[in-house]
């Protein structure tokens, strides 16, 4: 029975990585057409140039080492460190200048890669398989970086009009929440702002913390548990950016503000591309509420993001909530701080107006829904609750398109219609999934002989 199922399984994830295939393909011509290099080219170059996502390699290496002995564990990450210093010391040597890169990094990616050639070259059946899922885990944690690098520069090239008007608008229902959050996060210096700062920026370095804990036994079990964080992460990075295409928005601190008040610089932005207040509609944030009026389509400039909604560090950080529900103390605590702290840094910064976040928590809990009954078999009460989600996504944002002026003039109805919206999917999300664990997926373990000794279920 569970060989049946393996099967499609397999076809379903050789088309996938067709699909993942063809998107790097089109989004590299798409980089191209402006100039730039794609996500394919990208990457590719940090096998022999300093790479720019140094940390996220070394990342990706411990997210390939959960597939390895402890020996090949050792062996991958001294071979890792030891090409890292060879590169660190020809570019010494040879005079070379490491400018925006990292001097390390090069040696994670060969290891990863060398870990595929050994799936491909060395090993057969199941055991080149879990060798060639662990190397693919990191590589798309990598391209996941370079593409939405990509992705956002398509998205301020292609859409020069913004719909702030609207979301700042909308906001007045649930009390303009990054105004006020800005104002505190100011208040409390430079010490808030470090703190928030640092759980901001360090959030794929949360997520593969706990991945590490959901896929500690894969090498003694010699498969991967049906779900974990990897997969919701991945799912959330590619459906995502879609929508900043149809809902194009650069936030607050840019449409309302200098772009300076909390300023830090993405890789999509050079040394000469400075943020300006002249697209902005008055330095507002966040000291002043814009003023109420009838909202419309703004133009702003060519390399900003349109990147607020739905608000992805919202959904990524309420995946790893999620995932350490399960998880033990020191996890749970620390899972719940980082939702809190990136709820406050993504409104506090100015990167976000409420109604992203709100948005943001509704499209998680549809995602994980949607990938947890897919692993019970396409459950009935999961594909439900998946489109109920996804109704409840699409009511949002056209509420918050077409209905903010009516939200602005009745914020004691539409703020608490909000909440209530996104409780209403928080609600079912929590029943169904208690009924779950209840209920083990047909051909999986009972709860508690998973994978991660937590009631995840292992399969093919």
């Amino acid at each position: 029975m569970i060989h049946i199922r393996q099967q499609p399984r397999a076809r379903l994830w050789a088309v996938a990585a067709v699909a993942v295939l063809g998107f790097l393909v089109a989004l590299e011509f798409a980089a191209r057409r402006y100039g730039l290099p794609g996500p394919i080219t990208t990457q590719s170059r940090e096998v022999l140039f300093p790479p720019k996502s140094g940390g996220i390699l070394y990342a990706g290496l411990a997210l390939t080492m959960v597939v390895l002995t402890w020996r090949q564990r050792f062996i991958a990450l001294g071979a890792a460190i030891s090409v890292d210093l060879v590169f660190l010391a020809v570019r010494w040597i040879a005079g070379i200048e490491v400018t925006g890169g990292h001097p390390f990094g090069n040696g994670a990616l060969w290891a990863i890669l060398g870990v595929a050639v050994v799936g491909v070259t060395r090993r057969t059946g199941p055991e080149r398989l879990l060798l060639l899922k662990g190397a693919g885990l990191a590589l798309l944690l990598v391209a996941g970086r370079k593409t939405g690098d990509t992705w956002l520069l398509i998205t301020s090239k292609t859409r020069p009009m913004v719909l702030d008007p609207y979301l700042a608008a909308a906001d007045r229902a649930l009390g303009d929440p990054s105004w006020l959050m800005g104002r505190l996060v100011t208040a409390t210096g430079p010490i808030g702002f470090n703190i928030l700062d640092f759980v901001y920026g360090q959030l794929p370095v949360a997520a593969v913390v706990v991945a590490l804990y959901q896929l500690r036994h894969v090498a003694a079990e010699r498969r991967f548990p049906v779900h974990h964080l990897v997969r919701t992460f991945l799912l959330i990075g590619l459906i995502g950016p879609a929508f900043y295409m149809l809902f194009p928005v650069v936030g607050p601190l840019f449409a309302y503000g200098t772009g300076a008040e909390h300023w830090a610089p993405i890789a999509l932005w050079t040394p000469n591309m400075e943020p300006s207040a002249q697209w902005a509609l008055g330095d507002l944030w966040p000291a002043t509420v814009p003023p109420t009026g009838t909202p419309g389509p703004m133009p702003f400039d060519e390399f900003t993001p349109r990147n607020c909604m739905p608000s992805l560090h919202t959904a990524w950080a309420t995946a790893i909530y999620l995932h350490t529900r399960k998880s033990p103390p020191v996890l749970r605590h620390a899972g719940t701080f980082w939702l809190v702290a990136t709820l406050a840094a993504t409104l506090g910064f100015g990167y976000h107006y409420g109604v992203d976040l709100i948005a943001g928590v509704v499209f998680t809990l549809t995602i994980e829904t949607a990938l947890r009954a897919y692993d019970r078999g396409w459950d009935r009460s999961g594909l439900r609750l998946a489109g109920y989600g996804t109704a409840v996504f699409a009511a949002l944002l056209l509420s918050y398109r077409y209905l903010a002026v009516e939200m602005a003039g009745y914020p004691w109805i539409a703020g608490p219609l909000l909440v209530l919206a996104m409780v209403s999917v928080i609600y079912g999300y929590v029943r169904t999934t208690a009924r779950w664990e209840a209920a083990p997926a047909p051909d999986a373990p009972a709860a508690g002989t998973g994978v991660a000794g937590a009631g995840i279920a292992v399969g093919g």
